[in-house]
């Protein structure tokens, strides 16, 4: 048997398999997929068409010392897949945001950790055994290699892609591939650019910033200041700079070895 709480919220056509939990405060959208040996404990709101595999457990209190009792919340999208063992807990006041989030169409596959604060955003894919200290940004489209391990405050940008067993101790720009020991900006991220329909000529401009940034000697101010000067506005442009601008860790350095142009 499973454990529904009777004043738990749950939507249409959801499926809640034996020996799972829900507690009271608990928000499940229709068509979700709650599978057996899930632990879903309160403030917790769950969107459409979700799948949750066996053994998550989603909404346990903060693994933070700051944390003292305060409401808190975790909020997933739809169409998101959690698989084994995923732990995501709930945000803490301290942090100023009580809450930990989590976008559209994420895949967080098994034994991901998501700490307090976390704001994940949308078609992102956390490979097994990654884990995310409190308050780490990842934004859209980023994809995080299995057994990497993210420094609190940490910020992935979109479309950026990391190697596995990765210690994220700088933030790691949008667009960008990132790999090696220490965690480097390698290339562009080509062929998730190409993927999501990034034309040559969007792939060409963000070539040419990180050219800048990291290939001319510049220092990492001077470099954007050229880039704003010099470069056509556009999107990724602005989502580049915006990304270094409200960097508090720093992004991360080149790597050493050549880059494949």
């Amino acid at each position: 048997m499973n454990y529904i709480h009777p004043n738990a919220k749950i939507g249409a056509n959801v499926t809640v398999d034996p020996f799972s939990y829900i507690a009271e405060n608990v928000e499940i959208g229709e068509g979700t997929w709650i599978g057996p040996n899930v632990t879903i404990l309160d403030y917790v709101k769950i969107g459409k068409n979700c799948k949750v595999f066996p053994g998550a457990v989603i909404g346990a209190i903060p693994q933070d010392l700051k944390y003292a009792g305060e409401l808190s919340y975790v909020e997933i999208g739809d169409n998101t897949t959690i698989r084994e063992c995923a732990t995501i807990n709930r945000g803490t006041a301290f942090s100023g945001k009580a809450l930990t989030r989590i976008g559209n169409n994420c895949m967080i596959m098994s034994y991901v950790h998501v700490a307090h604060d976390c704001e994940i955003g949308n078609n992102v894919i956390l490979v097994s055994y990654v884990g995310l200290a409190g308050e780490t940004v990842v934004d859209d489209f980023a994809i995080i290699g299995g057994h990497s391990a993210a420094h609190q405050f940490s910020n992935v940008g979109a479309h950026a892609m990391i190697s596995g067993m990765s210690s994220i101790f700088k933030d790691v720009p949008p667009y960008v591939l990132a790999g090696h020991r220490p965690l480097s900006y390698y290339n562009l991220n080509l062929v998730g650019l190409r993927r999501r329909g990034f034309t040559n000529e969007q792939i060409q401009q963000i070539s040419d910033i990180y050219r800048v940034i990291y290939r001319s000697g510049l220092n990492v101010s001077d470099a954007c200041a050229k880039i704003e000067a010099e470069f056509e506005e556009t999107n990724e442009k602005r989502t580049i700079l915006d990304f270094i601008k409200r960097s508090k860790r720093g992004i991360i350095k080149k790597s050493v070895d050549e880059i494949e142009e």
